[in-house]
């Protein structure tokens, strides 16, 4: 299949920001950008058929003049449509499966309490083997980097596993962008320290110094590659969440990873990518990995 973008519609404020956020990152990839908008199905017994049928139309139109506000704002850009059937957890993840990158929308409700993020994009964003981006409304006029929305892509990273498919998403855009990479890792002391690493400061700064060589090491073999991108890096004492949330407020773009496994009990997310998604005010990448 041809590499595209893909954006999941429908008409909330959100939805277009999304759409925006995905066309400016089809731009870059110079690849096209799909948008498609899933009709629950099958229509239940209280939904008259007259009302499916309209409503069919209404999102056909959604999508008309989405695809016509993008194409306004970057023309040359290839823009397709869908409407598709079935339950949208399983119709968007699909999509996102042959997607470059996948862009839905999150509604914001302030700083204190961030992201209410639906069922449906918690699903895909847990299921999906590709990026998958959230965007809320008030960040996203154009990607990273725009405007007053923050600037420069932050990433999360842990040392102590290997993420590779993490590290080049997030190398990937900040080339693409022009812009600067501060990757952080976060460290704490083993609780096996007791108060061993209070009473002798010795002890945490050794460790903050092992961490910091970690991160250097990770990195080293992506400078090469992308010697061209601005990378900082900081190793922080603290809980991950906190520190991504915080590096964020001056972003234009997050990445944080997800380990691929499957759970019986539904899509599985980890902590610091749940937290950073209900509480970032820049837009968020999750990016699978093994």
């Amino acid at each position: 299949m041809t590499p595209h973008v893909t954006v999941g519609m429908d008409e909330s404020p959100e939805s277009l920001a999304a759409a925006l956020w995905a066309a400016e990152e089809a731009s870059l990839l110079d690849v096209p950008l799909h948008l498609i908008h899933v009709e629950e199905w099958p229509v239940t017994a209280e939904v008259p058929v007259l009302s499916a049928e309209s409503l069919v139309e209404r999102y056909e139109t959604l999508l008309r003049a989405t695809a016509d506000r993008v194409r306004d704002d970057r023309p040359g850009l290839d823009v397709t449509t869908e409407m598709a059937r079935g339950r949208a957890p399983a119709e968007l993840t699909a999509a996102a499966n042959e997607a470059e990158v996948t862009v839905l929308g999150s509604r914001g409700l302030g700083g204190v309490v961030g992201f209410l993020i639906g069922s449906v994009s918690l699903a895909v964003v847990g299921r999906a083997r590709r990026p998958v981006v959230l965007v809320r409304s008030g960040s996203a006029s154009s990607g990273a980097g725009s405007g007053d929305a923050g600037s420069g892509i932050v990433l999360g990273v842990d040392i102590e596993q290997p993420c590779d498919p993490l590290l080049a998403f997030a190398f990937g855009e900040a080339a693409r962008r022009d812009e600067e990479l501060r990757m952080v890792h976060s460290w704490s002391p083993s609780p096996a320290y007791g108060y061993t690493a209070i009473l002798d400061p010795g002890v945490g700064s050794g460790l903050g110094r092992k961490a910091t060589e970690g991160l250097a090491e990770m990195v080293r073999p992506w400078r090469s590659k992308f010697p061209a991108v601005r990378v900082t890096e900081q190793a922080v004492v603290g809980p991950a969440a906190a520190a991504l949330v915080d590096a964020s407020r001056s972003a234009g773009l997050l990445v944080v990873g997800r380990r691929s496994r499957r759970s019986p009990v539904g899509p599985h997310l980890g902590h610091v990518a749940h937290a950073v998604i209900h509480h970032s005010p820049a837009p968020v990448a999750v990016v699978p990995f093994e």
